[in-house]
């Protein structure tokens, strides 16, 4: 009787192979959902050789720390997706100053067809007088200046974006302060597209990448509301610099340019997004420089939207990881960035093995 051991064993070894080199090339591979529906290809913790007995104290910490929705994207597809505290994957949540990026994003496509130009000055689409600045000081400042926090108009006196509230402090470009005048850029955004800005987002942003959700004007505020795997999506835009599978939603160059350091002053600061990796930064509220990384946990290439009670979306194009926090302030903090950051990171270096 022959002995069929020896082929089985190598069937065995061949299938096992087969497995392996399956799950390599799919996580190797960048993936997109789809724009229409909500099915997403997911990969596990365990395929990717993450240590998964860290997992559950992620979790304990995510839900005592007020969070309602977390993602994991590796290469786009879900690794960890969990919800607490009442919330689910339909529900909406707001993404507070988060949400600037989206603005950062849509002024890109608009500069990209021809509607503006960031290096113009603010008063060529909105018209003077947009601040209590002398016509001469106002006319220094350009969009670029919005993008980058550098107005030089006072941050001291609350985030109304009327003019009677927007005093000169400093000539635009030589001073960096965080503050709510970025808003302005929409109203360039809608008349020179000759729309309103929630609809020029919507046609040329959400409705491209699949995005769900919608924008709640409060006052001088305008945020974007959505489900947590929507802020997933555009973390996912984001990782590939722009591009949502081989659609080009906004100009790479341009988007490059908004993930670097934006001005002399505070280098961790892009047009709107903030950047980990650099020698020092700035936070809101403080004309203080502090020495180091934004955030010493998180990878250097690391690049982050963040808002208030900690809205957060990280990418790391090297690692390939995309991960969103929503839900209440995580501390005592209430800043847009907090201890909260460096303790997640600290607890998914674990995780990822980095």
């Amino acid at each position: 009787m022959k002995n069929y051991l020896p082929i089985l064993l190598a069937l065995l070894i061949s299938c096992s192979s087969s497995n392996d080199s399956t799950v390599i090339e799919s996580a190797s591979t960048l993936y997109f959902p789809s724009v229409n529906g909500n099915s997403w290809e997911t990969i596990s913790a365990e395929e990717l050789n993450w240590n998964t007995s860290e997992i559950e104290t992620l979790n304990i910490f995510l839900k005592e720390n007020n969070t309602k929705g977390f993602i994991v994207l590796f290469n786009g597809r879900i690794v960890l997706e969990e919800y607490f505290n009442n919330h689910s994957n339909t529900k909406l949540w707001y993404w507070a100053s988060a949400g600037k990026t989206l603005t950062t994003i849509t002024t890109g496509i608009a500069g990209e067809n021809g509607y503006l130009n960031i290096n113009n000055k603010v008063s060529d689409y909105i018209g003077t007088g947009w601040t209590s600045a002398s016509e001469a000081k106002e006319d220094l400042i350009t969009c670029k200046h919005l993008l980058s926090m550098t107005s030089g108009l006072n941050d001291d006196l609350g985030n109304n974006v009327a003019a009677e509230n927007l005093h000169y402090t400093a000539d635009a470009g030589t001073r960096w302060a965080y503050h709510n005048v970025y808003k302005k850029l929409q109203d360039v955004i809608a008349s020179s597209t000759n729309t309103s800005f929630e609809n020029y987002f919507e046609t040329q942003v959400k409705d491209k990448i699949g995005m769900t959700g919608t924008w709640n004007k409060t006052g001088d505020f305008n945020v974007y509301y959505s489900t947590t795997r929507s802020m997933a999506r555009f973390g996912l835009l984001a990782m590939n610099y722009g591009v949502w599978n081989s659609t080009e939603i906004v100009n790479k160059t341009f988007f490059n340019n908004s993930i670097s350091t934006s001005q002399s002053i505070n280098k961790s600061y892009g047009y709107l997004w903030w950047l980990n990796g650099k020698e020092s930064y700035h936070l809101p509220s403080t004309q203080l420089e502090f020495s180091g990384k934004l955030i010493p946990n998180a990878p250097n290439d690391m690049f982050a939207a963040l808002g208030k009670n900690d809205q957060k979306i990280y990418v790391s194009p090297s690692q390939k990881l995309v991960i969103v926090r929503m839900g209440e302030n995580a501390n005592s903090d209430n800043l847009t960035l907090s201890s909260f950051d460096n303790e997640l990171w600290e607890l998914l270096n674990t995780i990822f093995n980095l």
